[in-house]
């Protein structure tokens, strides 16, 4: 990776720059569960990654647009705040790496679909909230991931960076999906729990944000 060829990196979040995939996962698991469904905790963790709409509708057939379907969501929500967000803990170098970023002189947003309320207290957790002023959450998105939504709008926030010296750092195949329909690069990281086998089309591979505030060109 040249430094010439970037001058923009957008962030996932959760399981790039916080462990929290597991915690979404059982709390995808109970929430389900509430409503009837009987899904794993193995299989919901499968499905981290991509929206929670499109969780909900693999999971259970409910189509994305339906109000059975967002209340299942806004359970999951309530139940991650309430049970679970208390045992997400922050991924090592995720503020290293920011800082890094930001003395490098590059541009950089986080591209998050989460709800403003579970986004800010996981930034709290990853040590990054005063370090990232451009983000995107799930007001920002029409149409969750492995749709491109949420990279066109944290691209939109960054200052006259075209999509071709941007790059993605994300940990789930559906970040991987969405940056391809985004036509954005992408830098895959496997501290999410994803191996490097099922991020496939990523420009490169590392381990977590400590490897990558090593490896980022300065």
């Amino acid at each position: 990776m040249q430094r010439a060829r970037f001058r923009g990196v957008l962030l996932d979040v959760d399981g790039t720059l916080v462990d929290s995939n597991d915690a979404h996962a059982h709390a995808w698991s109970e929430a389900l569960e509430k409503f009837g469904h009987d899904v794993s905790f193995a299989r919901a963790r499968q499905m981290i990654g991509m929206g929670g709409d499109r969780l909900v509708e693999a999971a259970t057939g409910l189509p994305r647009d339906t109000r059975a379907n967002k209340r299942i969501g806004d359970a999951r929500s309530e139940i991650f705040l309430e049970k679970w967000l208390h045992t997400v803990r922050p991924i090592q170098g995720s503020r290293a790496l920011i800082l890094r970023l930001r003395s490098d002189g590059y541009d950089y947003a986080l591209a998050s679909a989460a709800k403003s309320n579970e986004l800010e207290p996981l930034l709290e957790i990853a040590d990054i909230a005063d370090l990232v002023p451009q983000r995107t959450t799930s007001s920002d998105v029409e149409h969750s991931k492995p749709g491109p939504d949420t990279i066109e709008a944290a691209l939109a926030k960054l200052h006259c960076v075209e999509r071709t010296q941007a790059v993605m750092i994300g940990d789930t195949p559906y970040d991987v999906l969405a940056a391809r329909q985004a036509n954005v690069a992408i830098i895959g990281v496997t501290c999410g729990g994803w191996p490097a086998e099922a991020l496939k089309g990523a420009i490169a591979i590392a381990s977590g944000p400590a490897e990558l505030a090593e490896r980022f060109p300065g």
